[in-house]
C-alpha cells in the first residue's frame, strides 16, 4: 500500500539559517534556487511578524500556488522546506 501524501512530495530541502542547503532530494540547481529564495521569504515574514509583535516569531509557513505547495518550518539554526503537488 502506497501512502498518497508521499506521492505528492516533489522534494525536501534542509538549509542552514543563512539559506545554504545542507541536504536535499532535488537537483543542485533547484536546491540552490529554492533555498535562496525561500530564505529571503522567511526572513521577510519573520521580520513582519516581529514588527507586529516583538514577542512573537514565525514557526511555520505554507505557500500554495497553481503548480505546487511549499511548506517551510524555520528554526533557530535550520529550516526545512517541503515542496509538493497541491491536493485537489
Amino acid at each position: 500500500m502506497t501512502n498518497h501524501c508521499c506521492l505528492r512530495v516533489q522534494g525536501i530541502i534542509v538549509a542552514n539559517s543563512e539559506g545554504i542547503p545542507i541536504k536535499s532530494t532535488l537537483d543542485n540547481s533547484s536546491t540552490v534556487q529554492y533555498a535562496g529564495l525561500i530564505h529571503q521569504l522567511v526572513m521577510k515574514a519573520r521580520s513582519t511578524i516581529r514588527d507586529i509583535d516583538p514577542q512573537n516569531d514565525l514557526t511555520f509557513m505554507r505557500v500554495r500556488s497553481k503548480k505546487n505547495e511549499i511548506m517551510i518550518a524555520p528554526d533557530k539554526d535550520f529550516f526545512l522546506i517541503v515542496i509538493q503537488n497541491p491536493s485537489d
